[in-house]
């Protein structure tokens, strides 16, 4: 999971359904490791987006480690399905559930990896009781239910905060950035601190999708080659 970092994690919710696949596979040959699975209830955050089969089908697609983010509330009920769907790795928001510890532990349960994830007006305070049992953090760099939004550049001193409490308390949790990456701001971002790199309509909505994911994943290692 930690090898060759930074990682750039393509987000399927800008794809083309249509074409999945093929969208998929050319994330995939331009050098992406990890797909991004966007879950989105309809009330945790305003949109909804897809479900289990999706996932399912996004495992059939190619042979990508899943990074399944569920924006829902009542995450406990739904992450066995998503496993089963081919999730490698379940985030959760802190402000989703009342029982992190409970729903973490159900996601390690199943035999997968574990996250947690925080909004932009969440302060970072509230994740120290649950980072000794996660091996992600999320930190959304937009507010989340849609797409294509702008980065929230407040998000910087958030992820060095972040990077801090890590080194701080001697843990190896990777930092994941969820909202608004671009090839402008992906060095920077990366030179900051993040070790995995969310990217929806940069990567999607790009002439050529191959070339564009392997352009962010050079221009974030460049970032990583260069930390502050």
């Amino acid at each position: 999971m930690i090898n060759n970092l930074p990682l750039v994690a393509p987000s399927i919710l800008a794809a083309d359904f249509s074409n999945l696949e093929k969208d998929i596979n050319s994330t995939l040959e331009g050098g992406a490791k990890w797909i991004h699975c966007d879950i989105m209830d309809g009330h945790f955050v305003p949109n909804i987006s897809y479900g289990p089969a999706i996932v399912e089908a996004t495992k059939k697609s190619g042979q990508a480690f899943l990074d399944v983010h569920l924006m829902i509330y009542n995450p406990d009920q739904y992450i066995s399905d998503f496993v089963k769907a081919g999730a490698g790795l379940i985030s959760v928001h802190s402000e989703a559930t009342p029982h992190i510890h409970r729903t973490v532990q159900l996601i390690k349960d199943e035999g997968i990896q574990a996250g947690v994830a925080v909004n932009p007006g969440t302060p970072l305070t509230v994740l120290s009781p649950i980072l000794d049992e996660v091996q992600l953090v999320v930190l959304m760099s937009v507010n989340p239910g849609f797409g294509g939004q702008k980065f929230i550049e407040s998000t910087i001193p958030r992820l060095l905060e972040l990077k801090t409490m890590r080194e701080e308390r001697g843990l190896s949790f990777l930092i994941e950035i969820d909202g608004g990456v671009t090839t402008k701001n992906i060095e920077n971002i990366s030179r900051s601190g993040a070790d995995v790199l969310v990217a929806g309509s940069s990567i999607f909505k790009a002439d050529n999708i191959s070339q564009r994911t392997a352009e962010l994943i050079k221009k974030a290692k460049l970032g990583k080659s260069t930390l502050v």
